[in-house]
């Protein structure tokens, strides 16, 4: 970005007293206020100043002084569908007050509120990573796509434009407009503008809402989230057709790269990170839910260029008459022709049709890519927002999460044996604060982060690589879970109270459901009761792996219990869920459980849990009396899913581990994977890895096309595979690397705990094993009797 004001130029000077006589009293400015004004470096049409007094700033926008074209530069129609907009939720700034009077600055104008933001003035976003610029123009699409969408008649716009027709009012106006400025004859200029009249196009009577020069350097973009907060310059708006505005858009992608830039208008080809036309295209129809096809885009795009064309014309006029809003305006005279040309060109050249979206992304498996990985897997698709998301978390995780990994190990070595080795360390604290500055937070929940489960499962993986990233995005378990659980079946209180801190990230929370004294696997056993007393519930009972419970942050448990009451001929309608806050009288920290001789600290550890007759609300129950089994099958379908994704990204990164090993080591006179079982053990395990892989990613897929019933097969089938398949690379890890494999000194062991215990939390493996036996029977047998 460059800097954005400079002091008000000569030709645009105004009585800055009168200004602010004139904004005393209508609004919070007062007489006496030190005003201060700076213009707006860049703009080609309306002067745009930067207002500030020493609490409050805003932006006026105002005519050029001096003869103007006929019907250009119409301050009151920005004001009014600014004003639309805003009422409508668009982002845009809040239009404040509009001014007629001529008197008060020389022409007329209006202020509107000053949004503090990113404003890119180069279009190929220089100065941010790849991933980013990935979801800046991802974020600028669908923000077109928005406002396509916008009904004219729920924002009062209904006469606002001249409606259908709009291709060819936009010839017939442009060359206008070229004509009334132009400097001289340009043969190339007549030429197109018959061209484009005598092919318009013979769907020209949709209508929507159009900004007229949407490009990403007339936004604000948050300043640090990859999202529009304002669209700005509605000067050229009207109603038409909409593709006209996406082509526009598109147009840098076709800009020749030998030819100069026109204010902000240069060549976007070879710029790592921007989505290609066809993806932009794709996200484009995805949004607004139209079919993926623009028949005549070389007539948009031709328009495109000619309008570009007109505007540089009129920059020069205004140029010639010593009006002109653009230092460099001298130069738009010599670009006129050139720009003619590009658009005769592209008006006779057949060019490639975005096509379905699946095509698409087999299309894109065939072309060098610089971010190979799972996402290009052309069975199972990501959204383009979770393409872009994916992106942005790969970015962060190389840039932040790893390289603190030595940071996070020095900490819970150094308090070893120190209650402060419960707590979260600093270093993962402010990486949580730069995640969700980023808006990468709170990815695992569809309704808060707009990504499908597939979407989420890619991103999984990636977090997999390092045992505390989950945390670092507010992801991690086993409060996704409780999350999950309180979103689908949460009352208000319950929400307001538990679950908007949780997504907050202000608390955490554990989950009790396994207990010491009987056969979890099968959750029917369980003991623990509840009974009701008036309007509290009283839980009684033990728990165990608890996980987080240690966490001086966890402020709650989801405590799954058996209600005294419910018929007991219903194996599966006698237990519920219910909230026990930990500070609850009767409710006791036992011991941390460890494995393999660990206490996993760093997830708040495993806790043994008492409840002594302890009194919550009766509000504090979980959707109702006996319905635990039901919310348990909600809650552990993609909290599953999420464990065995991040499986797959930490077996990733164990056979990497392996093969930086076998590529190193020397024994018996050879490097260790010339030698043949080695190498069979590293075939091995990208077999496994592939393939389970895919399982997960069929889960996902099923979750978000069936549901969570529908997909209890494959998400049981995942879940044994995932697990096992861990263990074995991991495994083969661990013996590539010997003794130093089982020490403290590589990650392996650590790992391998982890994964080992992922065999038996949300169910041993045999339970599943027999659930899929079950499925595969009654979807067998349903084949046979529809075959009678």
């Amino acid at each position: 970005m460059e800097e954005l004001t400079t002091p008000v130029r000569e030709q645009h000077k105004f009585n800055v007293g009168k200004l602010q006589r004139y904004l005393a009293g209508k609004s919070r400015v007062s007489n006496n206020d030190t005003l201060t004004v700076r213009q707006y470096s860049t703009g080609q049409s309306n002067p745009t100043f930067l207002i500030q007094t020493a609490s409050q700033s805003y932006v006026l926008r105002k005519k050029p002084p001096g003869m103007l074209l006929p019907g250009a530069h119409k301050v009151d129609r920005e004001y009014l569908v600014q004003k639309a907009l805003f009422s409508a939720g668009f982002p845009v700034p809040q239009p404040l007050l509009h001014c007629t009077d001529a008197t008060v600055i020389g022409t007329e104008f209006y202020l509107m509120e000053h949004v503090n933001g990113r404003i890119f003035r180069d279009i190929r976003l220089p100065g941010v990573s790849a991933a980013e610029r990935t979801a800046l123009y991802v974020a600028a699409v669908e923000a077109l796509a928005r406002l396509h969408s916008l009904d004219l008649g729920s924002l009062n716009l209904e006469g606002y434009g001249r409606g259908p027709g709009y291709c060819k009012r936009q010839v017939s106006t442009w060359t206008k407009q070229y004509r009334a400025a132009a400097h001289r004859d340009i043969p190339a200029m007549n030429e197109l503008s018959g061209w484009l009249m005598d092919n318009l196009p013979a769907n020209d009577n949709e209508v929507t809402l159009v900004h007229g020069d949407f490009r990403v350097d007339n936004m604000i973009f948050h300043p640090t989230e990859a999202r529009v907060i304002a669209v700005l310059d509605w000067e050229l708006s009207t109603t038409g057709q909409p593709l006209a505005e996406l082509a526009y858009f598109l147009m840098p992608h076709y800009w020749p790269q030998s030819f100069s830039v026109i204010g902000t208008m240069g060549s976007l080809k070879g710029i790592e990170g921007i989505p290609t036309v066809e993806d932009q295209i794709s996200i484009y129809c995805r949004c607004r839910g139209i079919p993926s096809s623009l028949p005549q885009l070389n007539f948009y795009l031709a328009l495109s260029f000619f309008k570009i064309a007109g505007i540089a014309q009129g920059v020069y006029a205004r140029h010639l008459l010593g009006n002109a809003s653009a230092p460099n305006a001298a130069q738009f005279g010599q670009c006129v022709e050139p720009l003619a040309k590009v658009a005769l060109q592209l008006a006779q050249r057949l060019l490639p049709l975005p096509i379905s979206l699946v095509s698409l992304q087999l299309y894109n498996l065939c072309l060098p890519r610089s971010l190979p990985g799972p996402a290009d897997d052309p069975l199972f698709l990501q959204t383009a927002k979770g393409q872009a998301v994916l992106l942005q978390v790969k970015d962060f995780m190389r840039q932040y999460v790893l390289p603190a990994q030595e940071i996070v190990a020095a900490y819970y070595s150094k308090h070893a044996h120190s209650p402060q080795r419960w707590h979260t360390p600093q270093v993962i604290e402010d990486l949580k604060v730069k995640a969700r500055e980023a808006g990468l937070w709170n990815l695992f929940l569809p309704a808060v982060s707009g990504l499908s489960q597939l979407d989420y499962a890619y991103i999984a993986e990636e977090t997999g690589h390092c045992i505390f990233a989950p945390e670092v995005f507010n992801c991690q378990a086993p409060d996704t879970g409780n999350m999950e659980v309180l979103h689908m079946f949460g009352s208000e209180e319950q929400k307001r109270k538990w679950l908007e801190p949780l997504l907050r990230g202000e608390i955490r929370s554990c989950f009790c459901m396994t207990e010491p004294d009987v056969a979890s696997s099968d959750a029917t056993n369980m003991e623990c009761t509840l009974r009701r007393d008036e309007d509290h519930w009283v839980v009684h009972g033990k728990k165990w792996w608890s996980s987080g419970a240690g966490n001086p942050q966890c402020k709650v448990a989801i405590v799954m219990c058996r209600s005294s009451s419910q018929d007991v001929s219903n194996r599966h309608g006698q237990h519920s869920m219910i909230l026990v806050p930990l500070d609850t009288p009767g409710v006791k920290l036992v011991r941390p459980l460890t494995v393999f001789g660990q206490d996993d600290a760093i997830h708040g550890g495993h806790f043994e849990v008492h409840f002594d007759n302890v009194r919550v609300p009766a509000s504090n129950i979980i959707l109702g009396e006996g319905r635990g089994f039901e919310i348990a099958q909600g809650r552990l379908g993609p909290g599953r899913l999420h464990h065995c994704m991040r499986a797959v990204g930490l077996a990733e990164l164990a056979l990497e581990l392996l093969c930086q090993r076998a590529a190193t080591r020397l024994a018996f006179g050879k490097k260790l994977y010339q030698h043949e079982v080695v190498a069979h053990w590293i075939a091995e395990c990208r077999l496994m890895i592939e393939q389970t892989r895919l399982l997960t990613l069929h889960a996902a897929h099923a979750l978000d096309t069936l549901g969570s019933r529908a997909a209890r097969k494959q998400i049981a089938m995942i879940k044994v595979a995932a697990g096992r398949m861990a263990c074995k690379v991991v495994d083969c890890a661990i013996q590539v690397y010997g003794g130093a494999g089982v020490s403290g000194d590589f990650p392996l062991a650590q790992m391998y705990s982890y994964v080992r215990t992922l065999r038996i939390a949300d169910g041993p493996d045999e339970v599943h094993l027999s659930s899929i036996a079950h499925l595969e029977l009654r979807d067998q047998l349903r084949k046979v009797q529809a075959k009678l």
